[in-house]
């Protein structure tokens, strides 16, 4: 008959066969995580370059240049004059404090003519 060492030999044969089961498992799990993370990073890979290749549609020069002739009433762009660009060291210094920050109100009426606007001058633009 059936001794006690046999016993424990078949239990612990069976025991090493659920284990190596369970490894397996979730060695396959893992295995398809990976494989359904590369296949969204290529996903995200041809949708970066679809959007690059719009971008490069989007802003060619010559596409831009018919948009400001077609929307210029509505846009009233005009190009930039040589007095309009400055230096940093001939902007004017502006030193803010906490106290400066949390004195300042934007209580402004609609009548004041500056309604959204920012009252300090800060550019070189005259």
């Amino acid at each position: 008959m059936f001794r006690t060492s046999d016993i424990v030999l078949i239990a612990v044969m069976v025991a090493a066969a659920a284990m190596t089961y369970t490894i397996k498992r979730n060695a396959e799990v893992q295995v398809a995580a990976v494989h359904k993370l590369k296949a969204q990073i290529r996903t995200e890979e041809d949708t970066i370059n679809l959007l690059k290749a719009d971008w490069s549609l989007l802003t060619q020069p010559g596409r831009l240049q018919k948009l400001t002739e077609l929307y210029q009433p509505q846009l009233e762009l005009a190009p930039v004059g040589g007095r309009q660009i400055v230096g940093m060291d001939a902007l004017p210094p502006r030193v803010l404090s906490i106290e400066n920050l949390t004195a300042e109100k934007f209580d402004l009426e609609p009548d004041d003519g500056i309604l959204g606007q920012d009252p300090i001058a800060t550019g070189g633009i005259q």
